[in-house]
């Protein structure tokens, strides 16, 4: 068991750490453009029609793997605090939600710490890129992303061609004039792929965040300071939270 003034050695450097990587993490889901991707290919509609490279662009951030990173590294922080807390308090009370102790005799000054992460964790779930609803996603087991089917979108080329504007007669000549035109030349094939995060999935987190804010707004009523030993709350606190 650490001593008090150990933990207060060490909590500053972790605090800044993890907010970094909490804040680097924020600013990226919320960029569609590191959350989604796509791959595109060509293919020329006869065998002598132009060609084209594939194009493609990787998904950065996957929401699943994004979440799991949130609560490894908020997880450090929110243990090291709470150590840090039943060190200097002696009032304690229960966090429970839907007739569930989610964590028993928490000293209320981890309550207060607890109610502003739960607040810093909605905010970042709710400006999360949310998966574009106007395609339809599917699971791909290779890569743990959502996939579009493919569709294609055709390519067409300026061909010219003659037509008669007035037929040969005894005395004069055909008069004819080059018409363009377009005419299919091949046909692009486009897979969409999305590491964002389902709209569904995201009302799930919001709302059991909120549940679990309001239970330990109650639980800090009740809290009285407490001295305690190492505590290690952090996991179940992201078990229920980020639970499929």
């Amino acid at each position: 068991m650490a001593k008090l003034n150990q933990i207060l050695a060490i909590e500053k450097g972790i605090k800044t750490r993890v907010y970094a990587e909490f804040t680097e993490l924020h600013q990226a889901t919320q960029k569609p453009a590191l959350m989604n991707g796509f791959h595109k290919s060509y293919q020329a509609r006869d065998e002598d029609g132009e060609t084209y490279p594939s194009e493609s662009q990787k998904v950065q951030h996957n929401a699943g793997e994004v979440l799991d990173r949130v609560a490894r590294s908020l997880t450090e922080l929110f243990d090291i605090t709470a150590t840090k807390d039943w060190a200097n308090c002696t009032a304690k009370a229960d966090v429970v939600i839907d007739g569930r102790t989610l964590a028993e005799a928490v000293p209320a000054t981890y309550l207060l710490f607890l109610e502003k992460q739960l607040n810093d964790l909605s905010t970042f779930v709710a400006k999360m890129t949310e998966l574009d609803p106007g395609s339809d996603w599917n699971i791909d087991p290779g890569t743990g992303l959502f996939k579009t089917e493919p569709t294609a979108t055709q390519r067409t080329k300026k061909v010219q061609r003659p037509i008669v504007l007035y037929d040969a007669t005894e005395h004069h000549p055909a008069q004819t004039q080059l018409i363009t035109e377009d005419v299919i030349a091949g046909q692009w094939t486009t897979i969409k792929y999305s590491g964002a995060i389902p709209a569904p999935r995201k009302k799930q987190l919001l709302a059991r965040i909120e549940r679990l804010s309001n239970a330990v707004k109650f639980a800090r009523e009740q809290a009285n300071a407490a001295e305690a030993p190492d505590k290690k709350l952090a996991k179940e606190v992201f078990d229920y939270l980020f639970a499929p």
